[in-house]
């Protein structure tokens, strides 16, 4: 039997593919203010803003391309039972092959219903426009989770957590919840690697093996590591 490898991606590993971290150190998420463009509220007081926003998003996310890292998580399949939650809304981890991906956060290239977040659609194309509806005749949102909204598949990527025989974290500052809590369920003898240049506070979790490094770099010396140790 496989191996389980569990492992929680950040925004770090899709920025060497071109795509922005979430947002800098000014509050703005490629120019806009957050709070503007990502909460139920900003839906309803300006949803022409908030759609151009993300379809803006979606365009720069269909023109990028998975990196090394996301083909190498794919690649481990073959040798492990890999499970990744991710809190991106991009599709990279799926184009680079990988076939179980969590979104903790919604998936860019989806729609859902705005008085029904359980009717999700795929987007033809690049744009979401006004007028979409769906079949209740509701206006057509992005299928992503917004500040203030529950994040549904939180319990499920808990579950998945307390599996894990290996944990990877990369490119996640654990700066967001409930996503960041995720580590606390990984079990305590799980050696737990963390990929990133800035490595998150982490010091409380046992068997923490750190690697200072961005994404690309950082998963080819994690693959090294993982060689030695299995």
């Amino acid at each position: 039997m496989k191996k389980r490898l569990v492992v929680l991606t950040g925004a770090g590993i899709s920025a060497e593919s071109g795509l922005k971290t979430f947002r800098g150190t000014d509050g703005l998420w490629e120019g806009y203010q957050v709070m503007d463009v990502a909460t139920p509220e900003a839906w309803r007081r300006n949803p022409e803003l908030v759609q151009r926003f993300y379809n803006e998003r979606r365009q720069q996310i269909l023109n990028a391309k998975p990196n090394f890292a996301h083909e190498a998580l794919a690649l481990l399949e073959n040798q492990f039972d890999v499970h990744i939650i991710t809190q991106n809304i991009d599709d990279l981890h799926e184009r680079a092959g990988s076939q179980n991906v969590t979104h903790l956060h919604g998936l860019i290239t989806y729609a859902q219903s705005s008085i029904d977040s359980d009717l999700i659609y795929p987007i033809e194309g690049d744009e979401l426009k006004m007028g979409d509806h769906c079949e209740l005749g509701s206006q057509l949102r992005p299928h992503v989770v917004w500040f203030g909204e529950a994040v549904p598949k939180i319990e499920e990527a808990s579950e998945i957590c307390q599996t894990a025989d290996i944990f990877l974290l990369i490119g996640t500052s654990l700066a967001v919840y409930p996503a960041a809590g995720l580590v606390d369920y990984v079990p305590d003898h799980t050696l737990k690697y963390v990929i990133d240049p800035d490595i998150p506070n982490v010091k409380h979790y046992k068997n923490i093996i750190p690697i200072h490094k961005k994404a690309t770099e950082g998963m080819a010396e994690f693959l090294s590591m993982l060689n030695a140790n299995v």
